[in-house]
């Protein structure tokens, strides 16, 4: 490892990083540095191919670190100037708490958390009405309905002997997930495959505790993935395989023969949005198959697929119990409710049900029980068809605007469905002046490489669940407005189209 006198006034300590984490250990150590005022505001930070030659690592690892260093405000670029450091007025308040030194050697720990938890990081004091991912629109749910609803459901609770609650869930629940689940994915499966979970986050969880033996078990990841799912498999020892996409989704023939677990989110791939076709749905389960290995369906928002005739999901295609469809209903109602589910294979059931009864059997009963009777009532159902043309306008109007405004200089992803789109980056050397003033202008968008383990080609994904087409309309064109003639490629200077490349 070379010097970093030249460059920075402190060391780096980069030379024990595990693969993969070149990015994550730059991003945190830089960042505690500019919280601690080691590096002050106005500070120039070199540019990314200095740094990356000093520290001799691939210059990539320094863009993507810089991005995410620009994404949430620690640091912005000016024209012809390199990056500076900034302060987030929250940060700036806030208590220096940095973790431990020898977090990493500390044996106390147990190893999987010997390092910091793959997370996606937002900049705090975001707008209530903001372009983060997986928020949904909140001002036509209908809460008068979800009110009656609840209150009905506290007076049949108070009128029962205070007890604990079935660990699988209210029976009442399940029937009404399984029939949701079939009318809207025509997911095949019984009330009693049903198990009720507090969020999607806890189902990660029990599946990685059921299906993982700590250290050796290898589960394939997409990259970039969903920080959260990794995270829950990872703290339950398991060995971590990012896998590159394509325009398709997975890519199959990377699957290596030793994987037991494979985690897919197929109908709208997160975070780029990309629908895995029929064809590869189909190598995938052969491929799973074959070398023996289950399926993770992390079907998130599978309400909302504009297509007019959506690829099944994988567990109707399933005909070897190897399939757990995971839902949620964070962003079919709201994210607080903290209610989703697995529909899982027979030979996993009552496993998974002594699991969560072990680890934390209570998920809220009168919420469980208000859902139930909204989803029996038919209001879900009316609320996804109200909900789904609004998003698909919202997508539009976004995909539309960002193709006028921002066309030469980043390119929308494939896809058709849920709350967020993602933008590829033509040019790697333009990525950190489009994160500052996507840090400006869309508040809440997160560079692609927050969601990547190690380094994946640069982007943008962008949440519109939450905000009206005139401020996504606004938002875009202020965005184009500010992109200096200068940013722009040269004329007649051709890209390659996303189609020519993986993602």
């Amino acid at each position: 490892m070379k010097s970093m006198e030249p460059v920075l006034p402190f060391d780096l300590m980069l030379g024990d990083v595990r693969a993969g984490g070149l990015t994550r250990a730059l991003h945190r150590q830089l960042r505690t540095a500019i919280i601690e005022r080691r590096l002050p505001p106005g500070y120039r930070l070199p540019s990314s191919r200095r740094l990356a030659e000093a520290l001799d690592i691939g210059r990539n690892t320094v863009i993507v670190a810089y991005d995410q260093l620009v994404a949430a405000g620690f640091a912005r670029s000016r024209r012809g100037a390199r990056l500076e450091v900034s302060m987030p007025e929250e940060a700036s308040r806030a208590p220096v708490t940095a973790p431990p030194a020898d977090r990493a050697s500390d044996t106390r720990l147990a190893a999987a958390w010997r390092w910091p938890v793959d997370r996606m990081v937002y900049p705090a004091g975001l707008p209530a009405r903001c372009f983060r991912t997986g928020v949904p629109e909140n001002r036509l749910f209908d809460h008068d309905i979800w009110r009656r609803l609840m209150s009905r459901a506290l007076r049949n609770a108070a009128r029962l002997p205070f007890n604990y609650g079935p660990a699988q869930g209210l029976p009442e629940l399940q029937d009404a997930i399984a029939g949701h689940a079939a009318f809207v994915r025509a997911v095949v499966c019984r009330p009693d495959d049903v198990i009720v979970t507090a969020g999607a986050q806890q189902a990660f969880d029990i599946i990685a505790r059921l299906l993982v033996v700590p250290g050796e078990t290898r589960v394939a990841v997409e990259n970039p993935g969903f920080p959260p799912l990794r995270a829950a498999f990872a703290g339950a020892g398991a060995r971590l395989v990012p896998i590159a996409l394509d325009s398709e989704g997975l890519r199959i023939d990377l699957i290596p023969g030793n994987v037991r677990v494979i985690c897919v989110t197929p109908s709208h791939q997160s975070p780029t949005g990309v629908v895995m076709s029929s064809p590869r749905r189909a190598a995938l389960l052969a491929r799973a198959r074959e070398i023996g290995a289950v399926v993770i369906e992390d079907d998130y928002d599978g309400e909302f697929l504009y297509d007019p005739h959506p690829q099944d999901a994988l567990q109707t295609l399933d005909r070897d119990g190897r399939v757990f469809y995971v839902g949620t209903f964070s962003k079919s109602l709201f994210p607080s409710l903290r209610l989703g589910f697995v529909v899982a294979p027979a030979w996993a059931r009552e496993a998974m049900v002594d699991i969560k009864r072990a680890t934390g059997s209570h998920t809220h009963g009168a919420s469980q029980a208000t859902l139930a009777m909204f989803i029996a009532e038919g209001h879900l159902a009316r609320h996804i068809r109200r909900m789904r043309p609004l998003y698909a306008a919202r997508r539009n109007a976004l995909e539309e605007r960002a193709a006028a405004h921002w066309g030469d200089l980043l390119h929308v992803l494939p896809g058709n469905a849920g709350l967020h789109l993602s933008l590829s980056i033509v040019d790697a050397d333009m990525a950190v002046p489009i994160f500052a003033l996507a840090a400006r202008f869309l508040p809440g968008a997160l560079p692609l490489s927050s969601y990547a383990v190690g380094d994946v080609p640069p982007g943008l994904c962008i949440g519109y669940g939450g905000v009206e087409v005139d401020q996504i309309a606004g938002a875009v064109r202020a965005m184009g407005d500010a992109m200096r003639p200068g940013l722009r490629p040269a004329p007649g200077r051709e890209w390659r189209t996303q189609q020519d490349s993986n993602l």
